[in-house]
């Protein structure tokens, strides 16, 4: 059970919010042409990077609660994720009023990557874990991930996966050598029949498969939907059909923030054609159902 956050006391969750700068850092990290070509494709304008502690304040100020992590693709950058996966935990939990900690374990890490995620469980108290299958290059159903799987299934985890289409490397030369074949929510198919206990997340709309995101997260129970990384106006109509009905109960809000702000995303949902009785469920239910939030003793 996360800790700390009163569902009483927030109005909405936001599932999807990215971490970009330590706070040891004076400025930008490596990969800013990437980052400046991600906000080009997303039209935010001058993005800022923020660090948890800024995160917290932004949240607090809305009356919103967020999950918040990096994305570790060493595998494929050679970097390191930064700010690393315990500086977001530990600085989450002296905000736990209104953040949730992930952590991004590149599964090609193997053994070395499950001893991590053990240890960030049990020592730095995540609640989730978020996987770029893009950006870290591997297929989801690899078996090269199970064991890290085993581990978050072990520990009631939400596991969290990038699906569909992806800013990043849009535009830049060969995609920024990503490849959008990684991410097809299918793929995530096998995982939630393989571990049938472990709470997984189908992050963003997911083009060009969105069919497949909404026939999975029907059939398996295990499976959500979040709703980050598009303006709800660009919704495919079926996904807003499905959210108005089979599906009400799995759909999560999420900004993917920086680069979407909470409050573009919320004027753009007022107006998507969720019905009234599903926007509370989108906005907050779900989520605080998903991760077993309580309200605070009176």
């Amino acid at each position: 059970m996360t800790r700390g956050i009163d569902p009483d006391a927030v109005d909405a969750i936001d599932v999807h919010t990215h971490v970009q700068l330590s706070v040891a850092e004076q400025a930008a990290p490596d990969g800013s042409e990437g980052f400046a070509a991600m906000a080009k494709y997303f039209r935010s304008g001058e993005v800022t990077r923020f660090t948890v502690p800024m995160l917290a304040e932004y949240y607090r100020e809305r009356r919103m609660a967020a999950v918040v992590f990096t994305v570790d693709a060493a595998h494929q950058t050679g970097r390191e994720p930064n700010p690393p996966n315990e500086e977001i935990a530990d600085l989450a939990a002296e905000h736990s009023d209104v953040l949730i900690p992930f952590a991004s374990i590149d599964p090609h890490r193997g053994a070395a990557g499950v001893r991590a995620a053990r240890s960030l469980i049990t020592g730095h108290g995540v609640q989730g874990f978020k996987f770029h299958p893009t950006s870290q290059g591997f297929f989801p159903n690899d078996r090269m991930g199970y064991p890290l799987y085993e581990v978050l299934q072990e520990h009631g985890m939400v596991a969290l996966f990038h699906t569909g289409h992806t800013g990043a490397g849009a535009g830049q030369r060969g995609g920024g050598g990503l490849r959008l074949k990684y991410s097809s929510p299918m793929l995530v198919d096998d995982l939630a029949v393989d571990f049938p206990d472990l709470k997984i997340v189908l992050a963003h709309p997911s083009f060009p498969w969105q069919d497949e995101a909404l026939s999975v997260a029907m059939h398996k129970p295990n499976v959500y939907i979040d709703l980050s990384g598009w303006s709800p106006k660009y919704f495919p109509p079926q996904l807003v059909q499905y959210a108005n009905t089979l599906l009400k109960d799995k759909m999560l809000f999420g900004s993917d923030f920086p680069m979407i702000t909470p409050e573009r995303w919320l004027e753009d949902f007022a107006a998507a054609g969720f019905r009234d009785e599903v926007r509370p469920k989108i906005l907050k239910e779900n989520a605080v159902r998903l991760f077993g939030l309580t309200a605070a003793a009176g």
